[in-house]
């Protein structure tokens, strides 16, 4: 078979893009700095404390990953982005890995060219209203106005929502989360609908969170999770197995406070002896060295730990384990094992 010069040119090109895309561990390592795309501020999820500290449930996965690849959790740089301009940022390169309340879809893997790391929040898309309006269904809105997210699969769960229902809404475009408590909170919509999660924290956001309620109904499936760019396989391992360690480690009982004294010799667990590299050295596998997953836990917890601290029932933002508790406490929170 004849290959044309132009054939043979685009092959090369094909080659050298994915030659470029498929290094990102090399290229996060020689910047000494993880690029991680987030939100542009969801209490509770990821948002800037009063010094300008990025906080919150999906930074520290974040942080995980910075310190397993770069020894330090602290050694990332946040990237906040809109739900229009996530995937851009992701795959143009200006990000090395997304965790921002993002759902997996198969358009998204497959048309989007995204690889999603294991859901590390499952949730669902529900609607927030003020008390005062009466209404108890979500069957009841018809004709209300609603304040929507654009660029996200809340927006399209909701027109389906309403569609099956043979019922009307007037859609009241938002950029940011920012602008829909803006937008709710001066009365520019009766409704505000996003992931239940997202519900929590904008409520809590509000200046009498007791004047408004969640409707009951969930009407999407929406496993939310990190994600990073096709054509690293390597690199997607990296993440997909940062997250696990995470989960792992709470159902092993491994703790921020205890990780660094069960890493300093072999017990009698295999299973923690794998994961933090006192019997072999998974790491190798990923590129990593043995310690990945002690530095990954040490710096922001085991997945219990970042939950409770950042949106669990004893903060602000309230919200109880339920589907993510683990598997073996009557969630369906479970993480492949680390053999």
């Amino acid at each position: 078979m004849r290959v044309t010069k132009s054939a043979a040119v685009a092959a090369a090109l094909s080659l050298t893009a994915f030659t470029a895309q498929a290094a990102t561990l090399e290229d996060v390592q020689a910047r000494g700095e993880l690029n991680c795309v987030v939100t542009t501020g969801v209490a509770g999820f990821a948002a800037p404390d009063e010094n300008g500290r990025w906080e919150g449930f999906d930074v520290d996965f974040c942080r995980a990953v910075a310190a397993a690849v770069l020894g330090d959790g602290e050694k990332v740089k946040f990237i906040p982005t809109t739900g229009k301009t996530r995937f851009t940022v992701l795959n143009s390169g200006e990000g090395d890995i997304l965790f921002r309340n993002t759902t997996e879809t198969m358009s998204r893997d497959a048309d989007l060219k995204l690889s999603f790391l294991p859901v590390n929040y499952y949730d669902g898309q529900g609607f927030m209203i003020r008390k005062e309006l009466g209404v108890t269904s979500a069957k009841d809105l018809d004709g209300a106005s609603v304040c929507i997210q654009t660029g996200t699969t809340t927006e399209l769960n909701l027109a389906d929502f309403f569609r099956i229902n043979n019922i009307s809404y007037e859609p009241v475009a938002i950029e940011t989360n920012e602008e829909g408590i803006t937008n709710y909170s001066g009365n520019r919509c009766d409704v505000y609908t996003t992931d239940a999660s997202g519900l929590a924290s904008t409520r809590a956001a509000l200046d009498d969170p007791s004047a408004h309620i969640i409707l009951p109904e969930i009407i999407s499936k929406e496993p939310l999770g990190g994600a990073v760019r096709h054509g690293d396989d390597q690199w997607f391992d990296i993440g997909k197995w940062v997250v696990n360690a995470l989960i792992n480690a709470e159902e092993l009982g491994i703790t921020q406070a205890n990780v660094e004294e069960l890493a300093s010799a072999a017990g009698d667990n295999p299973s923690i002896n794998r994961m933090l590299g006192t019997e072999s050295d998974m790491g190798a596998m990923v590129g990593l060295d043995a310690q990945w997953a002690v530095r990954a836990i040490k710096a922001v917890g085991n997945y219990g730990e970042s939950f409770d601290r950042h949106i669990g029932p004893n903060t602000q933002i309230g919200l109880e384990r339920g589907l993510n508790a683990l598997w073996k406490d009557g969630g369906i929170l479970y993480a492949a094992p680390i053999r």
